[in-house]
C-alpha cells in the first residue's frame, strides 16, 4: 500500500474543490463522481447515512477520481473501525475541542500496539479480506484523518489541535462555529468570518491542511485567500432543492411552502 494519496493532494498548490454527499443515495452519489470535483465529503451526521448505504456510496463512486472523505456521527472508536474496515480511508470527525480528543481520534485509527483499533482484517473489504497481505502493517499510511473545529472552545485549542501527530488537516465548520459565537444561522457575520480566516492561518501555520465549508462563492474564494487548502463548495441536496425551485419559478408554478 502507498502513502495517502488525499493527503498528497492537500500537499499541493492548488486548493481542492468539493462539495456534500448528502441523499444517502448511490445513483446520486455516481452523478456527482463524474462532474470533475476534487472531492466529495460523505456525511453521516446530519443525513440518513447508515454503514451499510455509505458502503454502497463507496462502491458507486469507487471507479472515479474524486477522492472521498467520510464524516462520522462522532468520535467513537466503534463506529470509526467499522467505517475503516468497510473501505473508509478519509476520515472528517465533527466537534473536536481540544488536543486530547484529536489525539484519542489518531488512537482510534491505527492498530495497536500504538493505537486501539480492533483487528478484523480478514472480514473486512479495506484488506480485501487478507487478500492485501500488507495491510495490517501499513493500513496507518493510507489513513488520513481530518477533525473539524467548530466552536469557540475548539478555536482556543485550534494551535494544539493541529500540532497533534497524525492529524493531516483540520476543517473549520462555519454554521456551529457562527451559532456558538452568537449568530445562529449567519456564518457570513464579521465576527464569524474574521474567526475563521484567522484560524485558516493557524492550521497552516502548524503545518497542516485547512479547510471550510462555503457555499457562497464570495465567501469560498476569500477563505482559499486567507489558506484554505481544500472547500466544499456545495451540496447534493441544495443543488437539488434550489434547481427545482427554480424550474417552478420559471413556469409561474405556486410555491407549496
Amino acid at each position: 500500500m502507498t502513502a495517502s494519496s488525499w493527503a498528497a493532494r492537500l500537499r499541493t498548490d492548488r486548493p481542492q474543490i468539493g462539495m456534500w454527499l448528502a441523499t444517502g443515495d448511490p445513483y446520486v452519489a455516481e452523478i456527482c463522481a463524474g462532474a470533475g470535483l476534487d472531492w466529495l465529503m460523505l456525511d453521516m451526521e446530519h443525513v440518513p447515512n447508515d454503514l451499510r448505504s455509505t458502503l454502497a456510496q463507496l462502491q458507486a463512486v469507487a471507479a472515479y477520481p474524486p477522492k472521498v472523505v467520510v464524516r462520522p456521527v462522532d468520535a467513537d472508536p466503534a463506529g470509526i473501525k467499522r467505517l475503516l474496515d468497510i473501505g473508509v480511508r478519509n476520515l472528517m470527525v465533527p466537534m473536536v475541542e481540544s488536543a486530547e480528543e484529536a489525539a484519542a481520534i489518531v488512537s482510534a485509527t491505527r492498530y495497536p500496539p500504538v493505537g486501539i483499533r480492533g483487528v478484523g482484517s480478514a472480514l473486512a473489504r479495506a484488506s480485501r479480506w487478507n487478500r492485501d497481505s500488507g495491510y495490517l502493517t501499513s493500513a496507518h499510511e493510507q489513513v488520513t484523518v481530518t477533525v473539524q473545529v467548530e466552536s469557540p472552545e475548539g478555536i482556543r485549542q485550534l494551535a494544539e489541535i493541529a500540532a497533534v501527530p497524525g492529524v493531516d488537516a483540520v476543517f473549520i465548520g462555519p454554521a456551529d462555529l457562527a451559532a456558538s459565537m452568537g449568530h445562529l444561522g449567519a456564518p457570513q457575520h464579521p465576527e464569524v468570518v474574521e474567526a475563521i480566516e484567522k484560524a485558516l492561518g493557524v492550521i497552516a501555520s502548524r503545518g497542516k491542511a485547512a479547510g471550510v465549508n462555503a457555499f457562497d462563492e464570495t465567501f469560498a474564494r476569500r477563505y482559499i485567500t486567507a489558506g484554505a487548502r481544500f472547500v466544499l463548495v456545495g451540496a447534493d441536496v441544495t443543488l437539488l432543492a434550489r434547481g427545482s425551485e427554480e424550474l417552478a419559478r420559471r413556469y409561474g408554478c405556486v410555491p407549496n411552502s
